[in-house]
């Protein structure tokens, strides 16, 4: 299994986006991952399009766009426009999902469905074939920094078995609280996408930076 690490600028640098997203690369970053919060699905407000095509120029690292957004249907041909390569939508709250699928998939992105720490795998088992990956939230949405959410571990083992089952290759993301020894934890249970926030970009000097991407991705084979 390959194991992918997605850098979450949700606590970068904005005054010096440009530089904290070409030190993720630079640092062996897989994906660019980009959390779009409104202030109404989930506490605080974040960024939107007009960021993501600002520095879309200046990666090329595939971007993850997590929408955690009312209505994210409306938004969907934007953030496509802005240079999203996978688009996450939640199953919370999106009373039409498949339909939301479909339309994200029609525009040739890859697709992605979300679940909160709460949300049971069932509400998204009839729809799994349908998407490219499920991002398990390790922390409620909203804020960067959160603890890591221990009793999500068994719902990545159910996941990744179902998956399995139906001999599918679906991707699985955890997201929230990611240091090494929850990377190793999520690995174990069988995620292999791992967003990591505050641990990267707590580091001021892009040589820490660096580091702690490489540490997380050490964890993979202890």
């Amino acid at each position: 299994m390959t194991y992918k690490i997605a850098p979450s600028i949700l606590n970068a640098d904005f005054s010096n986006l440009r530089k904290e997203v070409e030190a993720a690369e630079n640092g062996g970053a897989d994906f660019l991952h980009l959390d779009v919060i409104d202030g109404l699905f989930a506490p605080s407000i974040s960024f939107g399009p007009a960021v993501i095509e600002s520095i879309r120029k200046h990666s090329n690292l595939i971007f993850d766009v997590h929408l955690m957004i009312q209505n994210p249907d409306r938004y969907i041909p934007d953030f496509v426009k802005a240079g999203a390569d996978i688009i996450s939508v939640h199953a919370e709250g999106n009373h039409h999902l498949h339909r939301l699928v479909s339309q994200i998939k029609d525009h040739g992105k890859k697709v992605c469905v979300a679940l909160n720490p709460a949300t049971p795998i069932d509400s998204i088992k009839h729809l799994i074939v349908e998407v490219d990956m499920i991002l398990l939230m390790t922390v409620n949405p909203g804020f960067g920094g959160q603890p890591f959410i221990n009793s999500v571990l068994p719902k990545i083992s159910e996941l990744r078995q179902l998956i399995e089952s139906k001999n599918l290759s679906v991707d699985i993301e955890v997201d929230g609280g990611i240091m090494p020894k929850e990377a190793k934890l999520c690995k174990d249970a069988g995620a292999n996408v791992f967003v990591v926030g505050s641990y990267i970009y707590r580091h001021s000097e892009v040589e820490e930076k660096r580091k702690a991407i490489s540490e997380i991705r050490k964890a993979f084979s202890i």
